[in-house]
């Protein structure tokens, strides 16, 4: 299976998913939150690095569960325009995002 390459908007959402989860992992280990939601400290550092922008859903459950993050605040983050930016700039409207 060939993977299409990300869009600017899944490159976006994946860094603000990363910050999210280590603003919410704080002073706690990658190690711990990694092993405590059962997938792999690689695995975490990619994600929070922006480097896996599109992790599967079952890994972001997981360690939003650990993290004591509902999935609703998670969503809720990673879909906010990053503040500052003009969301009218982007050339897609809120409807168009949701869709993708």
């Amino acid at each position: 299976m060939v993977r299409l390459p990300l869009t600017p908007e899944e490159v976006e959402r994946g860094q603000r998913l990363g910050a999210l989860l280590r603003r919410a992992r704080g002073e706690r280990s990658m190690l711990d939150t990694a092993l405590d939601a059962g997938v792999s400290p690689e695995t975490l550092r990619k994600i929070e690095s922006g480097r896996v922008a599109t992790p599967a859903f079952p890994t972001i459950a997981a360690i939003a569960d650990v993290l004591g993050l509902s999935l609703d605040a998670v969503w809720a983050e990673i879909n906010q325009p990053e503040r500052g930016v003009d969301p009218t700039n982007s050339g897609h409207n809120t409807r168009d995002q949701l869709a993708s």
